[in-house]
């Protein structure tokens, strides 16, 4: 694919990527967003008005 590029080890396996952001920056975004929500799911959730309460 044009604007990608692999790292690869000495035995030859994928370890990296390189991405093109002019080329795919929208869908490193996406992609950037889900590493991020992910990485969230064990968080502890918090109600809505406590946290606008907090916010007052």
């Amino acid at each position: 694919m044009r604007g990608i590029q692999f790292l690869v080890n000495e035995n030859g396996e994928k370890t990296a990527v390189l991405l093109d952001l002019q080329e795919w920056g929208d869908l490193w975004e996406d992609f950037y967003d889900i590493l991020v929500s992910r990485s969230r799911e064990a968080e502890e959730t918090v109600a809505w008005s406590d946290l606008e309460a907090e916010l007052v």
